[in-house]
């Protein structure tokens, strides 16, 4: 069914699909480029990331950014933890959770991965997004991801 917006008819259940099919191919590459580089998938980089970019989160924030069940983002930490990537501070505000921070090894090895997902986006990209109508995407997703989260659509329950 198409949906028409501005006058233009737009086949929304054929984007999405394109949208869904896309985001899991760039995972699942993204995954083996990670694991072949670091020995790390894209959700331990993309875990390991948000705690650099946000030192002393707690394990909800994790879950609330990223929209997954809390119980499966501490199962993540645990593993993080115990590799010697990430370590569990007193929550000085709850002693009921703890304040999730960096080790040294934790903060060059996402720096690392980093690299190497910044490089493989660049070529899995290649040249779909170059000229004026890249800004407009990014800007279109950005609304959408900002529309989704306000309105807590997808949020999971436990």
């Amino acid at each position: 069914m198409a949906y028409k917006s501005s006058g233009n008819p737009f086949d929304l259940v054929g984007f999405f699909d394109d949208l869904v099919r896309c985001e899991t191919r760039l995972y699942n590459e993204l995954n083996d480029r990670l694991r072949a580089a670091h020995s790390i998938v894209t959700s331990q980089y993309e875990t390991l990331r948000f705690l650099r970019d946000r030192s002393g989160a707690r394990v909800a924030d994790i879950a609330a950014a990223f929209a997954v069940g809390i119980g499966a983002t501490s199962k993540s930490v645990d593993r993080l933890e115990k590799q010697g990537w990430v370590v569990r501070r007193p929550n000085p505000a709850d002693r009921r959770s703890s304040l999730l921070v960096l080790t040294d090894e934790g903060a060059r090895l996402v720096d690392a991965a980093e690299r190497t997902v910044t490089e493989s986006l660049a070529e899995l990209f290649g040249t779909a997004f170059d000229g004026p109508g890249a800004a407009a995407t990014a800007r279109a997703f950005a609304q959408l991801r900002a529309t989704l989260e306000h309105n807590r659509f997808g949020t999971p329950t436990g």
